[in-house]
């Protein structure tokens, strides 16, 4: 994938979907035609909603996905934690950052060596700079909203080594 110049990567996590996809918005449906990777936050629940991103994305782009709290049935298919490089810029994942207070301390000790670490499980959507400019993204969930106003997804747009873009997007 780092042989890409410009990587858009479409981000989720927290879609606690077992067999009926039709809960995910069409809007996730829809980024997949303009996405270069997709992101996976956890709490998948099970291979069957990653299995379908794959068939629906347009060839060659890959799905990375990390185990969530709930994902029993991905155990061992999984990593709890996952580093890649996508056009140049590293990027980290994991479900669980912890707690609000010292996020950043604990993203910036775990990922020291990372850009971007993207993480779920609360279903609140973030997107803020930690430690020496770390950028610290939870997409939010595109089915669960829970507290939320808005069901939300995310994009991350890498480009020779730096991130050039960065949104939480509300889903209608």
């Amino acid at each position: 994938m780092d042989t890409i110049a410009t990587v858009r990567a479409l981000v989720l996590s927290d879609t606690h979907l077992r067999d009926d996809l039709a809960k995910l918005p069409p809007e996730v449906w829809d980024g997949l035609a303009t996405a270069d990777v997709v992101l996976h936050a956890g709490d998948v629940v099970t291979g069957h909603l990653l299995g379908a991103l794959r068939d629906r994305a347009r060839d060659g782009v890959e799905v990375h996905a990390v185990l969530g709290n709930n994902d029993r049935t991905l155990v061992g298919r999984l990593p709890e934690r996952l580093e890649l490089e996508l056009a140049g810029v590293r990027v980290a994942m994991v479900h669980d950052s912890g707690t609000r207070v010292g996020r950043e301390r604990r993203m910036r000790r775990s990922f020291p060596d990372a850009r971007v670490v993207v993480f779920g499980h609360s279903h609140v959507p973030v997107d803020a700079e930690g430690i020496e400019g770390q950028l610290l993204f939870n997409p939010g969930s595109a089915v669960q909203r829970r507290r939320q106003p808005r069901r939300t997804m995310g994009w991350l747009t890498l480009a020779d080594g730096e991130v050039t873009g960065h949104e939480v997007v509300a889903i209608s």
